[in-house]
């Protein structure tokens, strides 16, 4: 017995060390393409074509960021792409939640038909071009809501709510029967809460994913500068640099030239910063999912 117990203190200890290994490697190799991003961004352009920026800039700078902040329209591009966030996330979890729910319960006559329409619509697709044509011919492209109402339901993200929504305990839809409420009561007061973690998770996805958006911008509002959003003005940004630094002319101008790798550095830590400083405020839900299902009834 006693040689046993060493053993597998032994192979604990070993464990808890490879362990220890794996993840530092795991941690570094994730951080430093972050924080080279973040010393590029603050190191002056010139010099980081030559090279040996690691984790701390060579020459500070602010000029990389006044370039990204100079131009006439981001704050306006910025405030639009605050609101299609803020506006398309929530549409999309009151939509999508609303409808899983109602494909959850059981006495819904026609859950299986209406759950095989959504599926069918993950892997049938008009394509792009009939989409545009559908959206002109609805009024939606040069219009704001054209980045909110297509994108209002996902069938993949109905499904996912849905099958956690399975999950949960008939006995506390029964008992909440039984006292008398109904089903929008029983939606806010029971089943929403319960299902924090996994709205959590859909909700930063869809967050990430609007905020991020620029290709819809381009497609259905290009001649529509006031609906721009930060990461299309970003983007023209970038093309328009990358054009600048192929000029002659713009050697004289050296100690303030931008370059597009430094404007692209700064540019990604800008656009990225929000979503960074909303996430702690999600994590907590995460760690509750991966906990859910560890205990059975």
């Amino acid at each position: 017995m006693k040689r046993s117990r060493r053993k597998k203190s032994g192979f604990d200890i070993a464990f808890v060390i490879v362990n220890t290994i794996v993840l530092t490697i795991f941690c570094i190799v994730t951080l430093y393409p972050i924080l080279n991003t973040l010393a590029v961004s603050f190191n002056e352009a010139v010099d980081t074509l030559t090279g040996g920026i690691h984790l701390v800039p060579r020459k500070f700078t602010l000029e990389n960021y006044r370039t990204v902040f100079r131009t006439r329209t981001l704050m306006h591009s910025a405030y639009i792409s605050v609101l299609r966030t803020v506006l398309g996330t929530l549409l999309h979890m009151v939509l999508t939640s609303l409808l899983a729910y109602v494909l959850s319960r059981k006495e819904f006559l026609f859950n299986r038909q209406v759950s095989l329409f959504y599926v069918l619509t993950m892997y049938v697709s008009g394509g792009m071009i009939p989409g545009l044509l559908l959206f002109k011919s609805i009024g939606l492209t040069n219009t704001f809501w054209v980045y909110i109402i297509p994108g209002a339901i996902s069938a993949f993200n109905m499904i996912v709510i849905r099958t956690y929504m399975n999950g949960l305990p008939d006995s506390l839809v029964e008992s909440a029967q039984v006292d008398g409420a109904g089903h929008f009561r029983i939606f806010l007061k029971i089943i929403l809460p319960l299902c924090k973690p996994v709205l959590a998770t859909i909700a930063l996805f869809i967050a990430v994913g609007q905020w991020n958006a620029w290709f819809d911008v381009m497609i259905y509002n290009a001649s529509r500068p006031d609906l721009s959003t930060l990461q299309y003005e970003l983007m023209k940004l970038l093309s328009s640099v990358s054009q600048q630094s192929g000029d002659p002319n713009m050697a004289k101008h050296a100690a303030n030239m931008v370059t597009p790798e430094s404007i692209r550095a700064a540019a990604t830590i800008v656009t990225a910063l929000p979503i960074v400083c909303l996430y702690p405020f999600l994590q907590r839900y995460f760690v509750t999912g991966l906990t859910i299902g560890g205990v059975k009834e």
